[in-house]
C-alpha cells in the first residue's frame, strides 16, 4: 500500500482547483491507499461546516462529496489553526 500526503492552500478564491485536489485523494483512498489532506493557508476555510456546500470543479464534480468521501473511510484531515 502506498501513502499520499494531500497538502492544499487554495481557498475560495480557486475552489475548482481544491476540488480536484481532493477529489484526487479521494479516489487514492478509494483504492485503498492511505491518505493524508492538509488544509493550510486560505484552505482552512474547507474545514469549517458548510464551506463545501455548493462549491464545484470546473467540470461540475461536488467539493462536498468529496470531503464525505474522505472522512467516511477515515482519512485524517487536517487544518492549519494558524
Amino acid at each position: 500500500m502506498s501513502k499520499f500526503l494531500f497538502i492544499i492552500s487554495k481557498g475560495l478564491e480557486s475552489s475548482g482547483s481544491a476540488t480536484r485536489a481532493l477529489q484526487f485523494a479521494s479516489l487514492a483512498a478509494e483504492k485503498g491507499e492511505h491518505v493524508e489532506v492538509f488544509l493550510i493557508d486560505d484552505a482552512v476555510h474547507w474545514a469549517q461546516v458548510g464551506m463545501a456546500e455548493g462549491i464545484r470543479s470546473t467540470t461540475g464534480e461536488v467539493m462536498k462529496d468529496f470531503l464525505d468521501q474522505l472522512t467516511g473511510r477515515n482519512c485524517p484531515l487536517h487544518a492549519c489553526k494558524a
